[in-house]
Protein backbone atom coordinates (compact mmCIF):
# COMPACT_ATOMS: atom_id res chain seq x y z
CA UNK A 1 0.00 0.00 0.00
CA UNK A 2 1.89 3.27 -0.79
CA UNK A 3 1.85 6.39 1.16
CA UNK A 4 1.07 10.19 -0.06
CA UNK A 5 2.87 12.90 -0.36
CA UNK A 6 0.48 15.34 1.12
CA UNK A 7 1.76 18.61 -0.59
CA UNK A 8 -1.23 20.56 0.30
CA UNK A 9 -1.06 19.19 4.15
CA UNK A 10 2.87 20.35 4.32
CA UNK A 11 1.88 23.73 2.42
CA UNK A 12 -0.16 24.72 5.41
CA UNK A 13 2.50 23.53 8.12
CA UNK A 14 5.02 26.04 5.75
CA UNK A 15 2.55 28.78 5.53
CA UNK A 16 1.89 28.87 9.06
CA UNK A 17 5.57 28.85 9.93
CA UNK A 18 5.98 31.48 7.49
CA UNK A 19 2.92 33.49 9.07
CA UNK A 20 4.18 33.38 12.68
CA UNK A 21 7.51 34.88 11.15
CA UNK A 22 5.75 37.80 9.67
CA UNK A 23 3.84 38.33 12.79
CA UNK A 24 6.75 39.02 14.57
CA UNK A 25 8.12 41.00 11.95
CA UNK A 26 5.26 43.60 11.98
CA UNK A 27 4.74 43.73 15.82
CA UNK A 28 8.17 44.89 15.53
CA UNK A 29 6.94 48.08 13.44
CA UNK A 30 8.36 46.70 10.14
CA UNK A 31 6.61 46.60 6.99
CA UNK A 32 5.53 43.22 5.67
CA UNK A 33 7.38 41.58 2.35
CA UNK A 34 5.58 42.52 -0.63
CA UNK A 35 4.82 40.33 -3.50
CA UNK A 36 3.91 41.34 -6.99
CA UNK A 37 2.44 39.26 -9.88
CA UNK A 38 2.23 40.78 -13.18
CA UNK A 39 -0.40 38.92 -15.72
CA UNK A 40 -0.94 39.92 -19.45
CA UNK A 41 -4.08 39.19 -20.93
CA UNK A 42 -6.73 36.18 -19.98
CA UNK A 43 -5.92 33.13 -20.09
CA UNK A 44 -7.62 31.49 -17.87
CA UNK A 45 -5.56 28.63 -16.44
CA UNK A 46 -3.24 32.29 -15.40
CA UNK A 47 -6.02 33.89 -14.08
CA UNK A 48 -6.11 30.62 -11.56
CA UNK A 49 -2.48 30.75 -10.68
CA UNK A 50 -2.37 34.41 -9.82
CA UNK A 51 -5.55 34.15 -7.65
CA UNK A 52 -3.62 31.10 -5.80
CA UNK A 53 -0.42 32.50 -5.32
CA UNK A 54 -2.02 36.16 -4.56
CA UNK A 55 -4.82 34.68 -1.90
CA UNK A 56 -1.48 32.30 0.04
CA UNK A 57 0.27 35.90 0.47
CA UNK A 58 -2.49 36.95 1.59
CA UNK A 59 -2.98 34.18 4.23
CA UNK A 60 1.12 34.53 5.36
CA UNK A 61 0.79 37.95 6.05
CA UNK A 62 2.58 39.24 2.83
CA UNK A 63 1.26 42.33 0.74
CA UNK A 64 0.28 41.13 -2.03
CA UNK A 65 -0.29 43.48 -5.56
CA UNK A 66 -1.24 41.89 -9.01
CA UNK A 67 -0.70 44.40 -12.09
CA UNK A 68 -3.42 43.07 -14.67
CA UNK A 69 -2.27 44.69 -18.04
CA UNK A 70 -4.41 43.96 -21.37
CA UNK A 71 -3.14 41.42 -24.27
CA UNK A 72 -2.56 44.14 -26.72
CA UNK A 73 0.04 45.93 -24.43
CA UNK A 74 3.13 46.48 -26.42
CA UNK A 75 6.98 44.51 -25.11
CA UNK A 76 8.38 47.78 -24.79
CA UNK A 77 5.45 49.05 -22.26
CA UNK A 78 5.89 45.81 -20.25
CA UNK A 79 9.66 46.45 -20.21
CA UNK A 80 8.75 49.52 -18.79
CA UNK A 81 6.35 47.63 -16.04
CA UNK A 82 9.29 45.51 -15.05
CA UNK A 83 11.93 48.75 -14.82
CA UNK A 84 9.16 50.12 -12.50
CA UNK A 85 9.27 47.16 -10.35
CA UNK A 86 12.78 46.59 -10.61
CA UNK A 87 13.35 49.98 -8.82
CA UNK A 88 10.39 49.86 -6.63
CA UNK A 89 11.92 49.70 -2.74
CA UNK A 90 8.94 48.33 -1.50
CA UNK A 91 8.88 45.57 -4.02
CA UNK A 92 10.68 42.62 -2.68
CA UNK A 93 10.39 39.93 -5.53
CA UNK A 94 7.37 39.59 -8.50
CA UNK A 95 6.27 36.94 -10.81
CA UNK A 96 5.82 37.80 -14.96
CA UNK A 97 3.49 35.09 -15.46
CA UNK A 98 4.02 33.21 -18.10
CA UNK A 99 2.84 32.34 -21.25
CA UNK A 100 3.29 35.79 -22.64
CA UNK A 101 1.25 37.00 -25.98
CA UNK A 102 2.84 35.69 -28.91
CA UNK A 103 3.94 39.58 -30.43
CA UNK A 104 6.23 39.66 -27.34
CA UNK A 105 9.67 38.12 -26.48
CA UNK A 106 9.39 36.03 -23.32
CA UNK A 107 13.29 35.96 -22.94
CA UNK A 108 13.87 39.46 -23.24
CA UNK A 109 11.04 40.33 -20.25
CA UNK A 110 12.33 37.67 -17.99
CA UNK A 111 15.84 38.37 -18.38
CA UNK A 112 14.79 42.53 -17.44
CA UNK A 113 14.05 41.47 -14.18
CA UNK A 114 16.43 42.12 -11.14
CA UNK A 115 17.65 38.92 -10.00
CA UNK A 116 17.41 40.05 -6.51
CA UNK A 117 13.53 39.95 -7.36
CA UNK A 118 13.34 37.05 -9.30
CA UNK A 119 11.34 35.22 -6.90
CA UNK A 120 10.48 32.55 -9.44
CA UNK A 121 14.29 32.21 -10.74
CA UNK A 122 13.24 32.28 -14.53
CA UNK A 123 16.00 34.96 -14.98
CA UNK A 124 19.29 33.77 -16.91
CA UNK A 125 21.64 34.84 -13.87
CA UNK A 126 19.61 32.76 -11.32
CA UNK A 127 19.76 29.67 -13.25
CA UNK A 128 23.80 30.34 -13.20
CA UNK A 129 23.50 30.32 -9.54
CA UNK A 130 21.44 27.90 -9.27
CA UNK A 131 24.10 25.24 -11.55
CA UNK A 132 27.16 27.01 -9.41
CA UNK A 133 25.13 26.02 -6.38
CA UNK A 134 25.82 30.02 -5.46
CA UNK A 135 23.41 32.36 -3.01
CA UNK A 136 20.43 32.74 -5.00
CA UNK A 137 16.54 32.05 -5.29
CA UNK A 138 15.47 28.12 -6.75
CA UNK A 139 13.04 27.41 -9.16
CA UNK A 140 9.94 27.01 -7.09
CA UNK A 141 8.30 23.79 -9.01
CA UNK A 142 11.52 21.73 -8.25
CA UNK A 143 12.06 23.29 -5.55
CA UNK A 144 8.60 22.38 -4.07
CA UNK A 145 9.20 18.51 -5.19
CA UNK A 146 12.59 18.62 -2.97
CA UNK A 147 10.72 19.99 -0.15
CA UNK A 148 8.25 17.07 0.04
CA UNK A 149 10.79 14.54 -0.21
CA UNK A 150 12.89 16.18 2.51
CA UNK A 151 10.04 17.29 4.81
CA UNK A 152 8.57 13.10 4.28
CA UNK A 153 12.19 12.08 5.17
CA UNK A 154 12.55 10.33 1.65
CA UNK A 155 15.66 8.94 1.71
CA UNK A 156 17.62 9.86 -1.58
CA UNK A 157 21.37 9.69 -0.76
CA UNK A 158 22.95 7.08 -3.77
CA UNK A 159 19.36 6.43 -5.14
CA UNK A 160 18.47 6.87 -8.91
CA UNK A 161 16.18 9.38 -9.64
CA UNK A 162 15.03 9.54 -13.65
CA UNK A 163 13.72 12.67 -14.53
CA UNK A 164 10.92 12.50 -16.72
CA UNK A 165 11.21 15.87 -19.37
CA UNK A 166 13.68 18.56 -19.87
CA UNK A 167 12.17 22.11 -19.65
CA UNK A 168 14.24 24.56 -18.15
CA UNK A 169 11.33 25.76 -15.49
CA UNK A 170 10.73 21.66 -13.87
CA UNK A 171 13.01 18.73 -15.57
CA UNK A 172 16.58 20.17 -15.69
CA UNK A 173 16.54 22.24 -12.98
CA UNK A 174 15.64 18.97 -10.68
CA UNK A 175 18.37 17.40 -12.43
CA UNK A 176 20.87 19.81 -10.85
CA UNK A 177 18.66 19.91 -7.19
CA UNK A 178 19.16 16.20 -7.00
CA UNK A 179 22.29 15.71 -7.82
CA UNK A 180 23.74 17.85 -5.50
CA UNK A 181 26.04 17.02 -2.60
CA UNK A 182 23.80 17.31 0.35
CA UNK A 183 21.94 14.67 2.17
CA UNK A 184 18.37 15.53 0.97
CA UNK A 185 20.16 14.88 -2.88
CA UNK A 186 22.73 12.72 -3.64
CA UNK A 187 21.23 11.31 -6.21
CA UNK A 188 22.52 9.63 -9.60
CA UNK A 189 19.98 11.21 -11.82
CA UNK A 190 19.41 10.26 -15.43
CA UNK A 191 16.97 12.87 -18.05
CA UNK A 192 14.81 11.22 -20.05
CA UNK A 193 12.84 13.38 -22.76
CA UNK A 194 11.16 12.69 -25.91
CA UNK A 195 13.70 11.78 -28.21
CA UNK A 196 14.87 8.89 -25.76
CA UNK A 197 14.97 5.00 -26.45
CA UNK A 198 13.63 2.61 -24.61
CA UNK A 199 11.88 4.67 -22.23
CA UNK A 200 10.48 2.30 -19.97
CA UNK A 201 13.07 0.51 -19.59
CA UNK A 202 15.13 3.36 -17.80
CA UNK A 203 11.90 4.56 -15.82
CA UNK A 204 11.43 1.20 -14.48
CA UNK A 205 15.44 1.57 -13.12
CA UNK A 206 14.43 4.62 -10.72
CA UNK A 207 13.70 4.48 -6.96
CA UNK A 208 12.54 8.26 -7.63
CA UNK A 209 10.24 9.12 -10.85
CA UNK A 210 9.94 12.64 -11.10
CA UNK A 211 7.66 12.84 -14.33
CA UNK A 212 7.03 16.52 -15.92
CA UNK A 213 6.56 15.90 -19.40
CA UNK A 214 3.48 17.33 -19.87
CA UNK A 215 1.44 14.62 -21.13
CA UNK A 216 -1.95 13.36 -19.39
CA UNK A 217 -1.61 10.13 -18.16
CA UNK A 218 1.55 9.18 -19.95
CA UNK A 219 3.28 7.18 -17.47
CA UNK A 220 1.90 3.56 -16.80
CA UNK A 221 2.27 1.05 -14.87
CA UNK A 222 4.62 -1.12 -16.99
CA UNK A 223 7.21 2.00 -16.64
CA UNK A 224 7.30 2.18 -12.81
CA UNK A 225 8.93 -0.82 -11.07
CA UNK A 226 8.07 -1.56 -7.48
CA UNK A 227 8.40 0.34 -4.67
CA UNK A 228 9.73 3.46 -6.52
CA UNK A 229 9.05 6.80 -5.24
CA UNK A 230 6.42 8.76 -7.49
CA UNK A 231 6.48 12.74 -7.63
CA UNK A 232 4.02 13.80 -10.67
CA UNK A 233 4.63 17.44 -11.74
CA UNK A 234 1.74 17.11 -14.20
CA UNK A 235 -1.20 19.23 -14.17
CA UNK A 236 -4.05 19.15 -16.70
CA UNK A 237 -7.95 20.17 -17.24
CA UNK A 238 -9.52 17.17 -19.05
CA UNK A 239 -13.10 18.01 -20.55
CA UNK A 240 -15.75 15.75 -19.43
CA UNK A 241 -19.70 15.49 -18.72
CA UNK A 242 -19.04 16.72 -14.92
CA UNK A 243 -20.95 20.11 -13.62
CA UNK A 244 -17.49 21.83 -13.83
CA UNK A 245 -17.17 20.44 -17.40
CA UNK A 246 -13.62 19.13 -16.71
CA UNK A 247 -11.60 16.97 -14.38
CA UNK A 248 -7.49 17.19 -13.12
CA UNK A 249 -5.15 14.72 -13.83
CA UNK A 250 -1.79 14.27 -13.56
CA UNK A 251 1.05 13.54 -16.18
CA UNK A 252 0.85 9.54 -14.26
CA UNK A 253 -2.34 7.34 -14.99
CA UNK A 254 -2.70 7.07 -11.22
CA UNK A 255 -5.23 4.24 -10.96
CA UNK A 256 -2.88 1.88 -12.22
CA UNK A 257 0.57 3.35 -11.33
CA UNK A 258 -0.25 3.92 -7.34
CA UNK A 259 -0.17 0.81 -6.16
CA UNK A 260 3.27 -0.20 -7.23
CA UNK A 261 5.05 2.37 -5.35
CA UNK A 262 5.75 3.06 -1.84
CA UNK A 263 5.18 6.62 -1.96
CA UNK A 264 3.26 9.19 -4.15
CA UNK A 265 2.51 13.16 -4.79
CA UNK A 266 -1.65 13.13 -5.84
CA UNK A 267 -2.87 15.27 -8.65
CA UNK A 268 -4.02 17.93 -7.35
CA UNK A 269 -2.92 18.16 -4.00
CA UNK A 270 0.96 17.33 -4.46
CA UNK A 271 3.56 19.38 -6.12
CA UNK A 272 1.22 22.49 -6.76
CA UNK A 273 0.73 23.76 -3.13
CA UNK A 274 4.68 23.86 -2.41
CA UNK A 275 5.05 25.44 -5.84
CA UNK A 276 3.69 28.23 -4.12
CA UNK A 277 5.24 28.03 -0.53
CA UNK A 278 8.56 27.92 -2.46
CA UNK A 279 7.37 31.40 -4.20
CA UNK A 280 6.68 32.52 -0.83
CA UNK A 281 9.92 31.66 0.78
CA UNK A 282 11.71 33.22 -2.11
CA UNK A 283 9.71 36.24 -1.48
CA UNK A 284 10.48 36.24 2.24
CA UNK A 285 14.83 35.94 1.60
CA UNK A 286 14.43 38.30 -1.04
CA UNK A 287 12.97 40.67 1.63
CA UNK A 288 15.04 40.14 4.34
CA UNK A 289 18.06 40.77 1.57
CA UNK A 290 16.36 44.08 1.14
CA UNK A 291 15.99 44.65 4.73
CA UNK A 292 19.72 44.34 5.58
Amino acid sequence: MFQVLDGKKLAATIKDEIANEVRQITAAGKRAPHLVAVIVGEDGASQTYVASKERASKEVGFTSSVYRLPESITEEELLKTVDFLNNDPEVDGYIIQLPLPKHINENRVINAIDPDKDVDCFTAINLGRMVLNEDGFLPATPMGACTLLERYGIETDGKHCVVLGRSNIVGTPMMNLMSRNNKHANCTVTICHSHTKNLAEITRQADILVVAIGKPNFVTADMVKDGAVLVDVGIHRIPDDSPKGYYICGDVKHDEVDEKCSWVTPVPGGVGPLTIVTLLQNTFKAYRKHQK
